[in-house]
């Protein structure tokens, strides 16, 4: 080959994939704005000119994710851990996917994993503590998840969950002052406040209940 074929070569190799990568970037802003399906026509248009494109596979499991079709996530974030073992943000997706099936040991493998490659990442330890938590152990769980909030302060879906599994824990206290916490951020966070009624609820029937037996 002369060395200007294969100039022409490299050039078109790059052109190839500096076009792919707008077009991922096309597909994240998609699925940014909530155009879930579109975002996931565009990667099948990268993955037509590259087979292997684990960031496209990435992005269909994450859109796919989005619209809870847990099956097609599943089977897109599979083949790409299989392409690449090592990436963080496959094996946290497909962690988040076994999270909301509720195969919570399948999850904290995942999330583990993600874990051990990308460390002290406040969303990868969110999805674990809580998957921990609703393993069964509780302590532990909670406890990655006040890790996470370290990491994310001000993060709402941190708040919420720690929110959550406190309130399971009847930590009235600590609960309470987390959903205000994400009300404050999202003053119109309606999952937030209906948490919030359920802290005082609760809480006044826990106090009732323990004068009523002390």
């Amino acid at each position: 080959m002369s060395k200007s074929s294969s100039n022409s070569s490299d050039s078109s190799q790059k052109k190839s994939n500096g076009d792919l990568s707008l077009l991922i970037k096309e597909a994240d802003e998609k699925k940014m704005n909530g155009e879930h399906q579109e975002a996931i026509l565009i990667c099948e248009r990268v993955l037509t000119q590259d087979l292997n494109c684990t960031e496209a596979l990435e992005e269909i499991g994450d859109n796919y994710l989005s619209l809870r079709q847990y099956d097609k996530a599943k089977k897109a974030l599979t083949r790409a851990i299989k392409l690449n073992p090592r990436s963080p943000n496959a094996n946290y997706l497909i962690g988040f996917v076994y999270s909301a099936l509720g195969e919570w040991k399948k999850s904290i493998e995942y999330l583990e994993k993600a874990d051990s490659i990308e460390p002290n990442h406040p969303e990868i330890l969110r999805c674990l503590g809580w998957s921990i938590f609703h393993e069964g152990q509780r302590k532990r769980g909670i406890i990655i998840l006040e890790r996470a909030l370290n990491l994310g302060a001000n993060d709402p879906l941190i708040l919420s969950d720690l929110g959550v599994c406190y309130l399971n824990e009847k930590n009235f206290d600590r609960a309470s002052y987390l959903f205000k916490k994400v009300l404050e951020i999202e003053p119109h966070n309606e999952k937030a406040q209906e948490c919030l009624n359920a802290v005082r609820f609760f809480q006044k029937e826990f106090k009732k209940f323990r004068q009523k037996h002390s």
